[in-house]
């Protein structure tokens, strides 16, 4: 038997495998990639009896090689918010699969373990910009505000490691980000005596920094649309930025567009956080989009679709 764990590179992704890890301590094949690369189930074989866990990815962008896996006899534990479709019924496939606006993987995970490693689902929850539910998840911890203060930016942190075009825009592989986590059953140990901390949050505020420089194309009450150039830095904040922009302004729907090397664009969109709707909606209307009711995004927009996406984004949140 092999065991597998398939989970999206960024934090939500990351702290749901570290919740289950702590919870089973076996060693397991990793697999991973940029936060936007959804189809990590495409790059998994199984045979009878293999056991694979997929943590934060879309079940509807995964279903062909999730009935592939399945009929290959692996037993599968699927644990996601995003939009789902149709869940096929198997004996093998457990799926705990919850799209409602206001929870992550990282809090399902945290419940179906009972809370017993609720200090990463915190972190994890933070880190997908459900501020509120992460700080109603912590109550039973009796943490003061500069500890939660210290788990919030954890998870924007590693949230913020998961954005770019290919691994080689991140500060450290998500896989590699998750092993230097395992070791620490509590997320501020980790931020007290890990150097992988001190590395992400000097990455974080130098991009960031060039990001408040950016202004928005388009801005209106409801809506605001930001370009940005083709650079790393620019792909690594990506998301961060666009829940950033989210929290500041939680009446306005945010869309950031960042150009790709080779043309196109990358596309983030943050419903206004007071209703947190449409942003799926919106981005599966593309052919790369996907995402959840709050935020969601297309991997590639075609130049010539860009007028397309401005006109469909005003229709939405106009």
């Amino acid at each position: 038997m092999v065991n597998i764990d398939v989970f999206n590179g960024d934090a939500d992704g990351i702290c749901a495998l570290q919740q289950l890890r702590l919870n089973e301590p076996f060693e397991s094949t990793l697999v991973t990639g940029v936060k936007r690369e959804i189809n990590l189930l495409r790059r998994v074989s199984a045979s009878a009896g293999d056991r694979i866990t997929v943590l934060d990815i879309s079940l509807d962008k995964n279903r062909e090689d999730l009935c592939r896996l399945l009929e290959e006899g692996a037993e599968i534990h699927y644990f996601d918010h995003h939009y789902a479709g149709d869940i096929p019924s198997h004996p093998q496939l457990t799926a705990t699969i919850d799209t409602s606006p206001a929870t992550c993987t990282s809090l399902l995970v945290n419940a179906h373990l009972e809370q017993r490693f609720c200090a990463w689902a915190v972190v994890g929850a933070f880190g997908d910009n459900f501020d509120n539910s992460a700080r109603e998840a912590a109550a039973p911890l009796d943490l003061n505000e500069q500890q939660l203060d210290q788990l919030r930016q954890l998870g924007i942190y590693l949230n913020y490691n998961g954005y770019g075009a290919t691994v080689e825009d991140l500060h450290f592989p998500p896989d590699q980000l998750f092993r230097s986590l395992r070791p620490y059953a509590d997320p501020l140990d980790f931020i007290q005596q890990s150097t992988v901390f001190a590395r992400l949050k000097q990455g974080y505020e130098g991009d960031m920094e060039k990001g408040r420089q950016l202004q928005p194309e388009v801005e209106t009450e409801q809506y605001a649309i930001y370009l940005l150039p083709a650079e790393p830095w620019a792909r690594r904040i990506s998301g961060v930025l666009g829940n950033q922009l989210a929290q500041e302004a939680p009446q306005r729907a945010h869309a950031l567009l960042t150009r790709l090397p080779d043309n196109g664009y990358l596309v983030s969109v943050r419903a206004p956080l007071e209703t947190r709707e449409g942003a799926d909606e919106l981005c599966r209307q593309f052919p790369t989009g996907g995402g959840r009711k709050a935020a969601a995004g297309i991997n590639h927009l075609p130049e010539q679709k860009l007028n397309t996406f401005i006109d469909k984004f005003r229709e939405i949140y106009s």
